[in-house]
């Protein structure tokens, strides 16, 4: 593996932000950070690949830990080589690690679209597939979303046993709705597993987010979307989201999904820690000619995002995530808190050990863009998937 140094950018180690800096990979690891000035003293050998960031941002990769496809391809086929493909267009824009997100469907079909999503791990060639994001099945009938009703299901142990053997141990997060009968059950299950439980979907009240925490569930999927809503004499779910600063957050910083103003609300009250950017993105986001799918559904683009065709409820998004960290810089976060979402945060959260940020040690997971928010070059362990430097 070529060693590489990108110098001449303003790096943003997820902790800090240093003008006038170099990276220096080496064996698929953050080797070392340095100054222009320990740069020009440096003798690198002939082997190392230099590459002038040109005064640009260099920043960890953006891990994405909600998403269903890309360009095109995704988790809605069913199909390894789709998922592979996604990885490889997530790369060129600025992704470098991700958990494609399944929706649920009949169990003999969910049994075998899991087997076939974890199969694609350690056969991609762009962004590094983490693990597998369930949405589903556990969730409630009443928010449902753009789920079908036909694949939800109460709390199912011998299932989630099955869903877990055919993903080979990949399942990394699952949706849930922590008001289900029998979730204690489910939740001391995932726990033992190291599966990440978020509440989403869900018509819980107050006093069963509150019994969630109790059994680890601490995230929460796409906030304000698909929940129980804020009563001032019943804060449901969004309520104990707001209120509880332990709460992580996915946000669809789109502007559609959820109001600017209304992330704004969310930046003042949640620990910046707290606030995870994901985009809910659909297979056909960056699709060049439709007609577009999702889920198995006609969707249609309007509006800012895609709509069931039917029905024209909210199906999901069309952002990208440098888009995202963009539009988060516009509803009031600093570039350095937008980049913190984006990528430290989520592998925080995920516990996603030795990525999210630039230090020593570190998965070489890099991307570069300029103050227009275009990918100028991704680097995932170590290796270049896209330079136009």
């Amino acid at each position: 593996m070529t060693p590489i140094c990108l110098y001449n950018g303003t790096v943003m180690t997820g902790f800090a932000v240093m003008e006038h800096c170099a990276v220096l990979i080496e064996d698929g690891k953050i080797a070392d950070v340095f100054s222009k000035r320990r740069f020009d003293q440096k003798h690198f050998g002939a082997d190392v690949k230099i590459i002038d960031a040109g005064g640009a941002y260099i920043a960890p990769g953006l891990v994405n830990t909600h998403i269903h496809g890309f360009g095109g391809f995704g988790t809605d086929d069913s199909s390894t080589d789709s998922v592979i493909e996604m990885s490889k267009l997530l790369a060129e824009s600025g992704v470098t690690a991700f958990n494609p997100t399944l929706y649920p469907s009949e169990p003999k079909a969910m049994l075998e679209a899991v087997a076939n999503v974890s199969a694609a791990i350690g056969k991609e060639s762009g962004a590094q597939i983490m693990g597998l994001h369930l949405e589903g099945p556990f969730i409630s009938p009443e928010r449902l979303g753009v789920q079908k009703p036909e694949t939800v299901s109460p709390v199912d142990m011998g299932f989630m046993e099955q869903l877990w053997e055919a993903s080979n141990g990949h399942i990394v997060n699952m949706t849930v709705a922590p008001e289900l009968k029998n979730m204690r059950e489910l939740a001391l299950f995932c726990i033992k597993k190291g599966i990440v439980l978020q509440a989403g979907h869900t018509n819980a009240n107050y006093e069963n987010m509150v019994e969630g925490m109790q059994v680890g569930i601490f995230h929460a999927t796409h906030m304000f979307n698909a929940m129980s809503k804020l009563d001032h004499r019943n804060p449901n779910a969004v309520g104990a989201i707001l209120s509880h600063p332990e709460i992580s957050c996915e946000i669809i910083a789109d502007g559609v999904h959820v109001h600017p103003d209304v992330i704004r609300l969310l930046k003042r009250d949640k620990p910046s820690d707290k606030i995870i950017l994901v985009t809910d993105g659909l297979k056909p986001t960056e699709q060049a000619k439709g007609p577009f799918f999702a889920n198995g559904e006609e969707v249609v683009f309007h509006d800012g995002a895609f709509h069931r065709k039917i029905d024209d409820v909210f199906a999901g998004s069309s952002l990208t995530m440098i888009r995202g960290v963009q539009n988060l810089v516009q509803f009031g976060f600093s570039l350095e808190e937008a980049v913190r979402a984006a990528s430290t945060n989520p592998s925080q959260v995920m516990r996603f050990t030795g990525k999210g940020s630039i230090v020593p040690g570190f998965d070489a997971d890099l991307v570069v863009f300029d103050k227009n928010f275009d990918i100028l070059s991704t680097v995932v362990g170590g290796e270049l998937k896209k330079n136009v430097l």
